[in-house]
């Protein structure tokens, strides 16, 4: 099997203003060849007074429009990837990943405990889900995106969104399950470690980067299956003593989709692309991409062009 493009987003922390903090790339998973389509820094888009968390974030494709979150803007792109629009919201705050049903945008506003609805044939947001309560006790309430919301909070660390016919899928850093939200209920989903990042169902199991522990985890209710996330030796890493932020790190993962039923694909810094296969528990290959420590991948989706 011919193994296939992908596109990655990330983000380079602690990158001072001037630098570049982060791109979106295309990388061929059977060659190892990488293009970087977009610069945070370089591209048209005018990212100054955007706000100190900069970085590009979740990716989500509906036919030829790319849609790519940064922490409190969504951008649109065409295929060959010119700008054609970008939309912020006042609830819209440190997002990461995002998803789509087809026609609407799912986006994570972390900043909110929030998911925010986006109407791609409208071009607005028109929906929004508020997690409210401790942890262990969490309930769901909707708002209007275009009205009054609710106050900045971002406690749970929501940092990703699923959908299928099902309902949304959410999890976060700090929530100990898996969140199922039906369209009326607010339901948890077996129970999880703290750290995790892209968690999504997948093969009747649930499949996410466990952050914290430094593994690609698939779970299902009789087996699990782990990957080591790849680490380099410390005189390779790039930037070591230049990461003003003091969060980069080796090994952290973050970036995650399915390729078929048993490959994934999983992102990791310094920014690295890995194959994963849950049938036989072997990691198939590593494509890395950069070795600057502060390079982080963040999105990462399945090339369809």
């Amino acid at each position: 099997m011919n193994l296939p493009t992908v596109i990655a987003t990330s983000v380079i922390r602690g990158s001072a203003q001037g630098q570049s903090h982060g791109g979106t790339f295309l990388i061929d998973l059977e060659t190892g060849n990488t293009n970087q389509v977009l610069d945070w820094n370089t591209c048209e888009i005018d990212f100054a007074g955007r706000g100190a968390d900069r970085g590009l974030r979740g990716i989500a494709i509906i036919g030829e429009d790319i849609y790519i979150a940064a922490s409190d803007e969504l951008f649109l792109f065409d295929s060959e990837f010119n700008i054609q629009q970008s939309f912020r919201n006042p609830y819209l705050k440190h997002c990461h990943e995002i998803c789509t049903d087809g026609r609407t945008l799912y986006l994570t506003s972390t900043g909110f405990n929030s998911i925010l609805g986006f109407d791609t044939q409208r071009k607005i947001f028109s929906w929004g889900l508020s997690l409210v309560g401790p942890d262990e006790a969490l309930r769901a309430t909707t708002f209007d995106p275009g009205g009054k919301g609710p106050a900045p909070r971002g406690d749970l660390h929501l940092n990703s969104v699923y959908h299928d016919d099902r309902g949304l899928f959410i999890g976060g850093v700090n929530c100990s399950t898996l969140l199922h939200f039906n369209g009326r209920k607010l339901n948890t989903v077996g129970r999880l470690p703290r750290g995790t990042h892209n968690l999504q169902p997948f093969n009747r199991g649930l499949l996410f980067n466990d952050t914290a522990a430094d593994k690609v985890r698939f779970v299902t209710d009789r087996d699990e299956v782990a990957f080591d996330i790849p680490r380099y030796p410390e005189d390779m890493i790039i930037n070591r003593f230049n990461d003003t932020s003091k969060l980069a790190r080796q090994a952290f993962g973050r970036g995650l989709c399915p390729i078929n039923e048993h490959l994934i694909a999983a992102g990791s810094s310094p920014s690295t692309i890995s194959i994963h296969d849950i049938q036989s528990g072997n990691t198939l290959k590593s494509v890395n991409f950069s070795m600057d420590i502060r390079n982080s991948v963040h999105g990462l989706e399945v090339w369809p062009f």
